[in-house]
């Protein structure tokens, strides 16, 4: 029978702690691997740049909200292979993925930079599988459109890492090597939702629980995630350092309150973000939600060990003031107990 994750051994406790030690909580680590993880000694993140827009046009608001760093971006993508990470969490609900018109606004700013096939991949929890998401979503046209490829992740090879068990015993998940490996430019795409398990979705949180292989009709390492409020929290963290997008983009156009990720309701807020500075993107984010940054454990602790700068005094906006254009949106049903992460 199928192990659900390791057991917890001598062995497997020595090779975790082994991990934590060079820096990484894993097997084998490799030299392109250390060289993506995040450093939590020598980070200092300084000041911060978000781009801001509002508006209804989706498309030509994502592409607006690029423009401020196009050189950045260039310079950033260089030889690496470009993939837009969207956010199909489930199938067959269109509020809780990433708009078709997202992606094309941009594509519409990649394709003057960028001349080789751009990447659209996503690793859905759905058991119905990626790419009926996609067809769902009305992705494949983008395939003529953009001459882009549509690729199901969960169909990939992966690395096992750790995290940590309701115990605290360490974990071992599978995680998509594509997201480990250096040589991809990840812009990851979603919109602003309410969660019920981690207050918020945000771009972070759109890559890293995409990240657990979920191999169909046999297993979801997507679900080792989830372990308690605290420990979940934790866990995004301790992977963030390995799996963390170059380019975040958070659409709030329309986005999800009430019990999200999936079975939440619309918010026309009219709002678009972007930055390569994940920790900035999302703190302003939380703020256009009406969200303390303190109130999301995952973010508060990759803001704490200096992954990004989440402190909004050093965050320059690009557009109109953010604090103008805040909705408070309806939390989860259960947010009391997800704030139990708080708890000593």
């Amino acid at each position: 029978m199928r192990q659900p994750h390791f057991l917890y051994t001598a062995h497997n406790r020595r090779t975790f702690i082994k991990g934590i030690i060079s820096g990484t909580a894993g097997i084998a680590v490799s030299s392109a691997l250390e060289a993506k993880t995040i450093s939590i000694e020598d980070r200092n993140p300084g000041n911060s740049n978000v781009s801001f827009v509002t508006g209804s046009d989706r498309r030509d608001m994502i592409y607006q909200a690029l423009k401020p760093f196009e050189k950045e971006i260039k310079k950033g993508i260089g030889d690496k292979q470009v993939i837009i990470k969207p956010n199909n969490v489930f199938d067959s609900h269109p509020l809780c993925a990433t708009h078709p018109d997202a992606m094309r606004g941009v594509l519409d700013f990649l394709k003057p930079i960028y001349n080789k096939q751009i990447v659209i991949a996503e690793s859905t929890t759905s058991p119905k599988g990626t790419l009926v998401t996609f067809e769902e979503y009305k992705y494949f046209p983008l395939e003529h459109e953009y001459g882009v490829k549509l690729i199901d992740l969960n169909k990939s090879t992966f690395t096992t890492q750790w995290i940590i068990d309701k115990n605290h015993h360490p974990l071992g998940v599978r995680i998509i090597d594509a997201f480990l490996d250096p040589n991809n430019y990840f812009i990851s795409v979603t919109r602003l939702k309410s969660h019920d398990t981690v207050v918020a979705t945000l771009s972070i949180k759109n890559m890293v629980m995409a990240s657990p292989l979920h191999e169909y009709n046999v297993q979801n390492d997507k679900k080792f995630m989830h372990q308690g409020p605290k420990e979940t929290n934790w866990n995004l963290f301790q992977l963030a350092r390995m799996v963390n997008p170059q380019l975040s983009i958070l659409d709030g156009v329309e986005g999800m309150e009430g019990n999200g990720p999936v079975g939440g309701t619309p918010v026309d807020h009219g709002v678009v973000l972007a930055g390569t500075d994940f920790v900035a993107v999302d703190s302003i984010g939380a703020q256009l939600m009406g969200l303390d940054l303190a109130d999301i454990g995952y973010i508060t602790y990759c803001s704490d060990a200096g992954f990004g700068q989440g402190d909004r005094t050093k965050i320059k906006i690009d557009g109109p003031d953010p604090s103008k254009f805040v909705i408070k949106y309806k939390l989860h049903d259960n947010i009391d107990t997800q704030m139990k992460w708080k708890e000593t």
